[in-house]
């Protein structure tokens, strides 16, 4: 009988310390490849990750699957490693999560002092982003036990998974406001009795309000095109863009409380419904369901600026007609000095055009003897400037 015999007892014996050995050169084997691959990481996306996770993962995998089918016959030393092992996996991942969101940090410092609507999110912080996605999908096979979490591994490092993913998120979406936040902060130029609204409009060096939002519709058309392309998760998108969309409209809805008591420029106006009108369709292109695009504060948002418009195309009109009257009134001030002319005519006419020239000669002559005496005196006499 080999079933817990002399021969399984001579196997464990033997093989025991081997086994052991191997796990303990395996961990520190891949704590190294941690430390070594994330400081050259340069969060090029890999698989569903970069290429260090993408190597651990796979490494914390292949060590668990080899000691699995080994099917120790010891069911207390099995479940010893079994527990070393997922002990391992957990403390590898908390390593792995917390050089990602360091790395991600770092990437949010940059471009700080200059945020503009060309601004679209690197590539690299995706890579980040689908790490961490990815460390939340492998977490449940490589920190529990046959999907049961018997040692509390995965419950530990899925929480440290949502805390993260929630700074990663907020981070993201506090980079992307700040270009919404600067754009704003260029419309407030043209707050009614601002000095500086007022030279730009008369000088129109800024364009048309609809440039400027179409500038920042570009910004967020690009940013979703390449959350699309680069990450990975589909419900992790869906619930940014919402996230995102939701913290838009708050924003716009709070600039246009603080000027309830003024009427938006026309600039301001222009570019402030083209922004709205375009991220509500777009983001609803990009899933966002109706309860979230059509929340009361974009209802709010939307009343305004229908007003907003109606007293802007009335303002415009008005001057348009202002500008129309003043171009008669020209016209019939120079139609009415052409007929006094052509009326004078005969003896009138000759006597005016005689005044006229007798006049001129006077004025050339006290002009020419005034000019030529200044000269004589500044010169000396003899010469003249002239």
């Amino acid at each position: 009988n080999l079933k817990n015999g002399r021969f399984h007892q001579h196997l464990r014996d033997t093989f025991a310390p081997l086994v052991v050995r191997y796990v303990d050169l395996m961990e520190s084997s891949i704590a190294q490849s941690i430390h070594k691959g994330f400081e050259k990481e340069r969060w090029e996306i890999k698989g569903m990750g970069c290429a260090t996770s993408e190597d651990l993962f796979w490494k914390l995998d292949a060590l668990q699957s080899f000691i699995r089918d080994l099917h120790w016959p010891d069911a207390e030393f099995r479940q010893h490693l079994e527990q070393r092992l997922k002990l391992m996996a957990c403390d590898m991942m908390e390593s792995c999560i917390q050089r990602t969101e360091s790395a991600f940090q770092q990437w949010l410092k940059k471009s700080v002092t200059f945020i503009s609507t060309d601004y679209i999110i690197p590539s690299e912080m995706c890579a980040m982003v689908n790490v961490i996605l990815d460390a939340k999908n492998q977490s449940l096979k490589l920190c529990a036990v046959d999907g049961i979490d018997l040692h509390q591994y995965h419950t530990k490092i899925d929480d440290m998974i949502e805390k993260t993913n929630a700074n990663i998120v907020q981070g993201l979406t506090g980079k992307l406001m700040s270009v919404l936040e600067a754009t704003l902060s260029k419309l407030s130029r043209y707050d009614e009795g601002s000095l500086i609204g007022s030279i730009l409009s008369f000088t129109n060096v800024s364009g048309s309000g609809k440039d400027m939002g179409q500038g920042y519709v570009n910004f967020t058309r690009n940013c979703m095109d390449q959350i699309r392309q680069k990450i990975t998760d589909e419900l992790w998108i869906l619930t940014f863009f919402e996230q995102w969309y939701t913290s838009q409209i708050n924003m716009l809805c709070n600039w246009l409380s603080e000027r309830l008591d003024h009427t938006l420029h026309p600039y301001q106006c222009t570019c402030l419904a083209h922004i709205i009108k375009k991220i509500y369709t777009d983001f609803e292109l990009q899933g966002v369901m109706e309860d979230k695009l059509n929340s009361k504060a974009y209802q709010t948002i939307a009343q305004r600026m229908t007003t907003e418009e109606a007293t802007c195309a009335l303002t415009m009109g008005q001057a348009e007609s202002g500008i129309e009257g003043l171009d008669e009134d020209a016209d019939t001030r120079s139609k009415t000095k052409v007929t006094i002319m052509e009326s004078l005519s005969g003896e009138e006419g000759n006597f005016v055009s005689n005044v006229g020239a007798v006049i001129g000669g006077k004025v050339g002559t006290i002009f020419g003897k005034g000019l030529g005496g200044i000269g004589s005196k500044l010169g000396g006499g003899t010469g003249s400037w002239f």
